[in-house]
């Protein structure tokens, strides 16, 4: 699939409330967008508000990485890409880019767990026949992506053992 792209799913503008004293997007504001963008992707998979209340079915985020790459400011457009890294039965595991504009260097980069549940329980529950089509065809296009340049990082000081 030579034409195949993360799918460009969310677009917002940095608002003066998200702006910190330093005049840049405050650390918990560019979570709060891809936070968004997720919310978008389920819209795009079949899984949007409606069908949520209807089937009893929800996406809980087991596990967020954010790297901060570049500072934006008030007034910034943003876009937000996706890409599907992995999935199975029950869990995402997608990798977000923010971008500024149009702008080709991400300005933030995000790679998430998200796991789909039974609201009722709650409980872990395999996706839905028409939801898990939309996610395989999703898997399909972005299969023939380059790696997503900054997942499965890990946070640590060089030559220091955690404790």
């Amino acid at each position: 699939m030579a034409d195949a792209a993360p799918l460009a799913i969310y677009r917002d503008c940095v608002r003066a409330e998200w702006v910190d004293y330093n005049g840049h997007m405050r650390d918990a504001f560019y979570m709060l967008i891809f936070s968004l963008a997720s919310d978008a992707l389920l819209d795009h998979i079949g899984l949007d508000d409606a069908a949520r209340k209807a089937r009893q079915r929800s996406v809980y985020t087991l596990e967020a990485h954010l790297n901060y790459l570049h500072e934006i400011k008030e007034g910034t457009p943003v876009r937000v890409d996706v890409r599907l890294l992995a999935h199975d039965v029950k869990r995402l595991h997608l990798y977000l880019e923010m971008f500024a504009g149009e702008e080709t260097e991400p300005v933030a980069a995000s790679e998430q767990m998200l796991l789909h549940v039974d609201t009722g329980g709650p409980k872990s529950i395999a996706f839905d026949p028409d939801v898990m089509a939309r996610i395989e065809a999703m898997a399909a296009a972005h299969a023939a992506l380059a790696p997503a340049r900054y997942s499965g990082r890990t946070i640590g000081l060089p030559g220091r053992a955690n404790r």
